[in-house]
């Protein structure tokens, strides 16, 4: 069995580094290092490619991290490619780490020059290294690694923009630098065209024009560029290209497919180069700038620095305390991955990419700084189960800017877009959830934004299918909009999502319409509340009372035959009709009034009983797509909400049971068994979910109700502390408190807020930003009345 990485000192060691690093001052307030608790390796042996970026800054563009296989490339566009816990070789460090964005290689050698890095089964046949995790260190804002072939220690920080690459030579007369720049990397897809030279001053720049599979599949002929300006402080004693083994010495420039630079330096022991290199997917102009304005006269050290204080400050947003390491572990990982995805996309100067190709400028300010930045991002698929609950409450300043962000491709295409990648259309799954994450920003008291475009772009999003671009998904949206229903189809053109999963898009345009629906109310447009809240009911459409499970239907009103709950992919996506019957978020009282509160009960209940035994997904199957056929998946999207649905069916204890039972056994601490074994993690969800789920908050609304509330579970902590923002809420902090807690002692007895008695389990969304306490009295009993 594989030793725990938590077992190694770790921790301890970079705790040590990084405060013989930084300036007094910053520990002048002495508070706690919580990026010792924060393990980026956790659960890389099956991992996207955004996952393991430790040398990023919180929602930074330059996100500089090691690859062990990044040059295999990405066949799917979601396949696990990048860093391999498993691996045993590096074959360089990538710069840009995206969602279908990816590339700009450094590689540091010594020795007989070699310009491709090879496999991972024959790495002497390439510029890759052997390594070994005890010469590894990785956490928050700082990763460095002893690549044995050569000799070379490595270490990765970063500003927002700015990756800092910081290498430490042996003594050595064959010492190089390779910038492989025209090859594809991760999920960047295939290499379009590439150029990278050295100018008069010494600068090493270029860029990498790439077509990503799924900006092909949803906006066909788009493409991802990403530009780089790197500074050095040494002189090359030679330079020379290269294009795959073809190597030219001496020129200095080079293009097209496969391009790359190397620089040959002599070394003395133990002596140090290191690169700043700024980054941006507009020019190579901005790249320069924001290299300028970032990081001109920054040392490595200091970045590291500024980094490590960085990190401190967004991870004290959420303060814990009691529980086990393990678990605090787990709760700052998970923190940290839901803050270091969806990363800049505009420059310091407000320059951002839009979605027809060309360059788009944010406005500035009255000090000539842009009012906002834009992101590239994920899709936000469950994202309101997860990550917009943990930025409502204490990150309300970036969940803003995240909305102005959309809003940028919504004017500059006239659609709303899930995932974008540089402002293209990258779907993902062919639905739309960026209406409903608008709408519960509103309803949080977040509103900070264009609300009248917010409002016309989340309205057409729920009900336009006309001259409807594939990107912006929800191509059927027409038809439920027509029937109330999405029709089902065995057979249709193109992909899957175009016609292939008729229930599962029933239930969430449902969902998304009560959420707009609900922002319509407030807003006092009658007519579009009372259509809105009609299509909330499409569910209600595809339930077969037979069976009690919502089931397929055909345009002629008839359910589909030959029907099997657990079967993937027919009128489903990612998911079966055992999962689905719980995705009506937007009126559980109603669903469970249909199936009974007491079948509902006992069928949920057994559900997790069953899970449970395969570790709530796929068990140990090192797999994105484990554990689709299961009546409960948590390493998908579709039902990370329903362990909290006891709550509305009066057995609050089942959800405090499950709610711990999943955060104690899906989720590990571990190379292997991370978030789940090889699950999708999608930029921070799945370690949002434990973050919220731990502190015992949780919406299945997804905070859309016109006076939000969340749900109360079982906290995994004596005592959580959250930092609220002045600019958005009254309160200064809110206190979760438990009295009594213990692995045994995991349900609520008594519930308390500000010293008065609650009755039910649950809390408003006001009286958390207000500020103040919530009191939960722990036993061992279980207790559903209060």
């Amino acid at each position: 069995m594989m030793m725990s990485i938590l077992k190694r000192p770790l921790s301890r060691m970079v705790l040590v580094a990084a405060m013989l690093t930084l300036p007094a001052i910053a520990f002048a307030q002495q508070q706690t290092d919580l990026t010792q608790y924060v393990e980026p390796r956790i659960g890389t042996a099956h991992s996207r490619w955004f996952f393991f970026t430790p040398g990023a800054v919180p929602f930074g563009m330059a996100k500089p991290a090691p690859s062990t296989n990044g040059s295999y490339g990405n066949a799917h566009g979601w396949d696990a490619v990048g860093y391999d816990y498993r691996h045993t070789s590096i074959e360089g460090f990538a710069n840009f780490h995206e969602f279908q964005v990816g590339g700009v290689v450094f590689a540091p050698t010594v020795g007989s020059l070699q310009t491709v890095p090879g496999k991972t089964d024959h790495p002497e046949n390439g510029y890759r290294s052997a390594f070994t995790h005890d010469d590894e260190r990785a956490t928050a804002g700082y990763y460095s690694v002893q690549l044995k072939k050569y000799g070379i220690k490595a270490e990765l920080t970063a500003t927002p923009r700015v990756a800092f690459h910081r290498y430490t030579f042996p003594s050595s007369n064959e010492a190089h630098i390779l910038f492989d720049i025209g090859n594809k990397q991760g999920e960047g897809g295939e290499v379009k065209d590439a150029k990278v030279y050295m100018t008069p001053d010494g600068r090493i720049e270029g860029y990498v024009i790439t077509r990503p599979v799924y900006v092909l599949k949803y906006q066909p002929g788009a493409e991802v560029a990403m530009y780089f300006s790197a500074q050095l402080d040494k002189k090359p004693t030679s330079v020379g290209t290269f294009v795959k083994e073809k190597v030219n010495p001496g020129d200095k420039e080079v293009s097209g497919k496969g391009a790359g630079i190397y620089l040959n330096f002599n070394t003395v022991q133990n002596e140090t180069i290191t690169i700043k290199a700024g980054l941006s997917y507009t020019s190579i102009e901005n790249a320069r700038l924001n290299l300028q304005t970032e990081a001109a006269g920054m040392t490595f050290d200091q970045a590291k620095a500024k980094a490590h204080t960085e990190w401190n400050n967004y991870l004290h947003r959420i303060e814990v305390s009691g529980s086990t390491h393990e678990n605090k572990v787990k709760f700052y990982t998970g923190l940290y991955h839901a803050l270091l995805g969806r990363g800049l996309a505009s420059d310091v100067n407000g320059a951002y990419p839009r979605n027809d190709g060309s360059v788009g400028q944010i406005p500035l300010d009255k000090n000539g700084k842009p009012q906002h930045n834009h992101y590239n991002t994920d899709a936000i698929w469950g994202g309101f189960w997860n990550l917009t609950q943990l930025w409502a409450m204490a990150y309300p300043e970036y969940y803003s800017d995240y909305i102005k962000s959309q809003l940028l491709i919504y004017k500059d295409s006239g659609w709303l877009a899930d995932g974008i990648a540089n402002s293209r259309y990258v779907s993902g799954v062919g639905t739309n959830f960026v209406s409903l994450i608008i709408a519960s920003a509103y309803m949080c008291g977040i509103r900070d934004f264009d609300i009248k475009t917010g409002y016309a772009a989340a309205l057409k999003n729920e009900i336009d299918g006309e001259n409807r671009p594939h990107g912006a998904g929800k191509s059927d949206v027409a038809q439920f909009v027509k029937n109330g229903y999405v029709p089902h189809l065995d057979k249709g053109n193109g992909g899957g999502e175009l016609w292939q999963f008729s229930a599962s898009h029933t239930l969430e345009y449902a969902y998304s319409s009560y959420a707009v629906g609900q922002w319509a109310k407030a807003l006092g447009k009658t007519d579009d509340y009372n259509l809105l809240n009609r299509l909330s009911k499409g569910w209600e459409n595809i339930y077969d009372p037979s069976l009690k499970l919502v089931r397929p239907k055909l345009a002629s009103g008839q359910f589909i035959d030959n029907f099997k709950p657990s079967e993937v992919w027919r009128g489903f996506q990612e998911g079966n009709a055992l999962q689905y019957t719980f995705y009506v978020p937007q009126d559980p009282q109603g669903l469970i009034a249909k199936v009974g509160r007491d079948e509902f009960n006992k069928r949920l209940d057994s559900v997790f009983t069953f899970s449970q035994k395969n570790a709530f997904g796929g068990g140990t199957t090192l797999d994105a797509f484990s554990g689709l056929e299961a009546p409960y998946n948590h390493g998908n999207q579709p039902n990370l909400h329903i362990s909290w649905m006891f709550n509305y069916s009066g057995k609050p204890s089942l959800t405090q049971k499950w709610v711990r039972a999943i955060c104690n056994v899906f989720y590990g601490a571990d190379g292997i068994h991370g978030y789940g074994y090889g699950q999708d993690e999608d930029q921070g969800q799945l370690g949002a979910w434990y973050v919220i789920s731990s502190m015992g908050l949780f919406d299945v609304k997804g905070l859309t109700d016109t006076k939000p509330s969340f749900g109360i579970g079982s906290p995994l902590f004596d005592k959580v502390t959250i930092k609220l923002n002045s600019k958005y809420y009254k309160g200064k902090t809110f206190t979760i408190e438990t009295k009594g807690n213990s692995d045994k002692n995991m349900y609520v007895r008594s519930i308390t807020v500000n010293g008065k008695a609650v009755h039910t389990p649950f809390i408003s969304f006001a009286d958390v930003v207000n500020g103040g306490k919530l009191s939960l009295q722990m036993g061992a009993v279980a207790k559903d009345k209060y």
